[in-house]
């Protein structure tokens, strides 16, 4: 009975023992759930934490987007109206200062230092000139001693890296030179007007060109297009003139001039240059080269001869009332027609009016240049 009693106490035991190592195994429910919640709650912050300086990082991220959107606009709105630099140019007479700026366009500033009209010759830079001189970036002159006191003014004032261009020399060679009354040759300056030929008028505009590429290479396009243009225009011009003067008479395509601007122009277009009243010390003729200059005229019965706005000559007066030729003094070689910026103020306007003046007072007509207009052709 015993053993049946005890063995059945100890299955009990047993039991209870079972149960209470259960229970500690598994711990208590109340003590659980407080770690658990803490574990998610302190899981929930992380992510919410997490979330937070991502969305900030992403916030800064668009800030710092909008940042640098915000800078390369603003660059590039500033690139976009920079003005481009201007180099400064100076010239001499003013049918030089229009070819340069048929060349340079916006791209220069310009400032031509002889006005419209002056005696070239003798013209004496004012000591203000200095001042665009040692600013100039590029100096262009004709050359050939035409401008020798502005020359020598450049030479002193100017910056040792400025570059001076002589047109003239560059054109043609000593073998090419012409000289005349105006400029004999035992005095050895040759006579400079080649700008009055269209054909060095290009010349001088291929030059200014290869000068200006060579300061301002960023502006070559531009160049490129403005020297296109205006030789295209300019070669018209010289085809137009070359028709034209064949509607004058063979035995009036002569020339009597006040000054002696015409040589290369003639020689160009085969006409005769008689003379000009104009001698090299550029004051009046003598007595005797005035009544030689009666004679030629009355013997080749000249029909007009031709003086200039700029020098007015009582001497050419004289010769027309003695040789009944017609007298005009409207011709140009260093100062185009019209206002200053007006259209026809230019070299192509300048040529065109001379030779209306000149072919319609022979005998010819310039039907032949009708087409070409005299504005300017750079870029603007």
């Amino acid at each position: 009975m015993f053993y049946k009693s005890g063995i059945k106490s100890s299955g009990f035991l047993v039991l209870i023992v079972a149960l209470t190592m259960l229970l500690a195994a598994c711990g208590d429910p109340t003590a659980t759930t407080v770690p658990t919640t803490t574990k998610a709650a302190a899981t929930t912050n992380t992510v919410t934490t997490t979330t937070v300086a991502t969305t900030t990082s992403a916030v800064a991220t668009t800030n710092a987007a909008t940042t640098t959107t915000a800078a390369a606009t603003t660059s590039a709105t500033t690139a976009a109206v920079a003005p481009v630099k201007k180099f400064k140019v100076v010239t001499t007479v003013a049918p030089l200062t229009n070819i340069v700026l048929n060349v340079g366009g916006n791209r220069i500033d310009l400032h031509g230092i002889i006005p419209d009209g002056t005696d070239s010759h003798t013209f004496e830079p004012a000591p203000s000139d200095s001042r665009y001189m040692s600013e100039a970036d590029l100096i262009i002159v004709n050359g050939l001693h035409l401008e020798d006191p502005t020359l020598k003014l450049a030479n002193s004032a100017k910056k040792s890296s400025t570059k001076i261009i002589l047109l003239g020399d560059n054109t043609i060679t000593e073998k090419d030179w012409l000289f005349d009354f105006s400029f004999p040759k035992d005095q050895g300056d040759p006579n400079p007007h080649l700008w009055m030929n269209p054909k060095y008028a290009m010349s001088y505009a291929k030059l200014t060109y290869s000068a200006l590429v060579e300061l301002d290479p960023a502006g070559k396009a531009y160049y490129d297009k403005n020297l296109s243009s205006f030789t295209t225009k300019v070669q018209a011009l010289y085809d137009g003139i070359k028709i034209a003067a064949q509607t004058v008479p063979a035995d009036q395509r002569r020339l009597l001039t006040y000054h002696d601007s015409w040589a290369y122009w003639a020689r160009e277009f085969n006409w005769e240059v008689l003379g000009a009243i104009q001698p090299s010390d550029f004051k009046e003729p003598s007595a005797k080269e005035v009544g030689d200059l009666i004679d030629q005229i009355k013997k080749l019965k000249v029909k007009a001869i031709f003086g200039s706005e700029v020098f007015p000559s009582p001497t050419l007066e004289q010769i027309a009332k003695e040789t009944g030729a017609k007298f005009i003094d409207k011709l140009r070689d260093d100062e185009p027609p019209g206002e200053i910026g007006s259209t026809e103020h230019t070299y192509v306007g300048m040529l065109l009016e001379d030779m209306k003046i000149m072919f319609e007072a022979l005998g010819g007509n310039v039907d032949a240049l009708k087409a070409i207009t005299p504005d300017d052709t750079y870029i603007k």
